[in-house]
C-alpha cells in the first residue's frame, strides 16, 4: 500500500511540464503541509469547487487524509487536508562548520527524527557520504520505513552553492569548496538531489511553517557563527546567477580590515559574525568558550558578554541598512544562534539600522516601515529548510 501511494506521489510531484490541476494541489499540499480547500484554491489560482473534486479524488485514493486544526481561541477545530504521511518521507541534510544534521520527515510535515553528529572543522567530504548513507539507512530500518518512499534528499550548505550544484569560494567549508553534491551523493544514495546555501534553506523553513508564512517579500539575515542571508521577492528564494545572493556577511565593512575566508578584507562577518564573538570572548575568559555560552552569560546579566552582543548589533544595524537602503523590504526575520538572545541584540541592530538606512521609520506612512522579528527555528532552520527543498522541490540539482 505504501510503495503504491509513494510510485503515485512521485509521479504528481515530478509531473512538471504537463503541470495538470492535480499535480497543482498535490506540490501545494507537499509544500504547505495541512492546508484548507481554500488555501489551495488561493495557492494554485485553482475554482474552489475544482479543489474540493480533486481533493475527493484523492481522498479515496487514499493520496490525501482530512486532519483537525485548531485556530487559537475557543472555536471547533477546522477540517484540512494533507498527504497521507504513508505516502512518502522526506530527508535534509546540513554540511555544517562542525557538525552533520540529520532530519527525516513524512509527506504530511512531521519531523520523525532529527539526529546530530559532531565533525571536526574542516573535514572530508569522503567522511560524510559515509556517515550519511549509515545514518540515513540506520533511521529507515529504525522507523519500520520502505526507503523505497524516499522522495528526495535536500542539502543545506554553509556557503554559496552555484546554479549546476557546485561549492563556491566563500564557503565556511574548505575542503568542499569544487564539490558537484550532485555527482557526489547521488551515485551512493540512489535518489534525487537537492540542495541550497544553508540560510536559503533557513528562509525556506520560515516561510514553510515559521515566521514568514503567507509573507511573499521579506530579509533573513542570520548571525551565527558566519554571517548569511535570503532575499525573499515574490514568494522566491534569490539565488543570484552564480549562487551568492543574500551572502550579506561578505558586505565590506572596513575595506582595510582582516582578511576573510574570502578573500577579501573586512567582511562584515568578522565583526558581528558569531566565531568573532566567541574569539573576543575566549581573550577575555583564557579559555575556549561557545557562542551559546556567551548568549546564556549575556541572558543571565553578564556584562562583558552583554557588550559583545551589543556591538555585534550595532554593526550588524549598519551592514543591514545597506540592504535596507537597497531592497526596502516589509520584515526583517533574524536567525541564527546569535538571534537567541532576543533584545540584547535586537535592541541596538534596530537602532543602528535606522540611524544608517536611507528610509527611516519616523518618516514613512504607518505600516510602511520594516518589521524585525526574530525566527522561529533557530536551533534548526537550515536542516528544516532543507527537508523543505524535498517537499517543494526546490533547489533540484539537474
Amino acid at each position: 500500500m505504501a510503495n503504491m501511494l509513494g510510485d503515485d506521489l512521485k509521479g504528481l510531484l515530478n509531473e512538471r511540464q504537463i503541470d495538470t490541476p492535480v499535480a497543482r494541489v498535490v506540490r501545494a499540499l507537499s509544500g504547505h503541509g495541512a492546508v484548507s480547500t481554500s488555501q489551495i484554491a488561493r495557492t494554485t489560482g485553482l475554482a474552489r469547487s475544482t479543489v474540493s473534486t480533486i481533493l475527493g479524488d484523492l481522498r479515496r485514493s487514499a493520496l490525501v487524509v482530512e486532519v483537525e486544526t485548531r485556530s487559537p481561541g475557543l472555536g471547533r477545530p477546522a477540517l484540512a487536508h494533507s498527504l497521507n504521511p504513508e505516502a512518502g518521507t522526506s530527508v535534509g541534510v546540513l554540511l555544517g562548520l562542525r557538525e552533520v544534521r540529520i532530519i527525516l520527515a513524512d509527506v504530511a510535515h512531521n519531523v520523525i527524527s532529527d539526529v546530530s553528529m559532531p565533525f571536526e572543522r574542516d573535514y572530508a567530504p569522503d567522511r560524510v557520504i559515509r556517515s550519511v548513507k549509515h545514518t540515513i539507512d540506520n533511521l529507515y530500518k529504525e522507523h519500520s520505513l520502505p526507503f523505497s518512499n524516499l522522495l528526495g534528499v535536500g542539502f543545506a550548505v554553509s556557503g554559496p552553492i552555484s546554479p549546476a550544484g557546485r561549492i563556491m569560494p566563500g564557503s565556511m567549508l574548505p575542503n568542499w569548496v569544487g564539490v558537484d553534491l550532485r555527482a557526489l551523493f547521488e551515485p551512493v544514495l540512489q535518489k534525487p538531489i537537492f540542495a541550497d546555501n544553508e540560510s536559503h534553506c533557513a528562509a525556506l523553513a520560515e516561510m514553510m511553517w515559521g515566521a514568514a508564512i503567507d509573507v511573499e517579500d521579506f530579509v533573513l539575515f542570520k548571525l551565527d557563527l558566519g554571517v548569511g542571508g535570503a532575499i525573499v521577492a515574490n514568494g522566491r528564494i534569490l539565488t543570484g546567477a552564480a549562487g551568492t545572493a543574500g551572502e550579506f556577511g561578505h558586505i565590506v565593512h572596513d575595506p582595510q580590515g582582516p582578511l576573510c575566508r574570502c578573500g577579501n578584507r573586512g567582511c562584515l562577518e568578522l565583526y558581528c559574525g558569531g566565531s568573532a564573538i566567541t574569539d573576543l570572548a575566549e581573550k577575555r575568559l583564557r579559555r575556549t568558550t561557545s557562542l551559546a555560552e556567551v548568549v546564556k552569560g549575556a541572558l543571565a546579566g553578564d556584562i562583558g558578554y552583554r557588550r559583545l552582543i551589543e556591538d555585534a548589533g550595532e554593526v550588524a544595524g549598519r551592514g543591514l541598512a545597506m540592504v535596507g537602503t537597497i531592497l526596502n523590504p516589509p520584515l526583517f526575520v533574524i536567525s541564527g544562534g546569535l538571534a537567541e538572545a532576543g533584545e540584547i541584540l535586537l535592541a541596538p541592530l534596530k537602532t543602528s539600522y535606522e540611524r544608517y538606512t536611507l528610509t527611516k521609520s519616523q518618516s514613512t506612512s504607518d505600516g510602511f516601515a520594516p518589521r524585525f522579528v526574530v525566527g522561529r527555528f533557530l536551533d534548526n532552520d537550515n536542516t528544516m529548510g532543507a527537508v523543505g527543498l524535498v517537499l517543494r522541490h526546490h533547489g533540484r540539482l539537474t
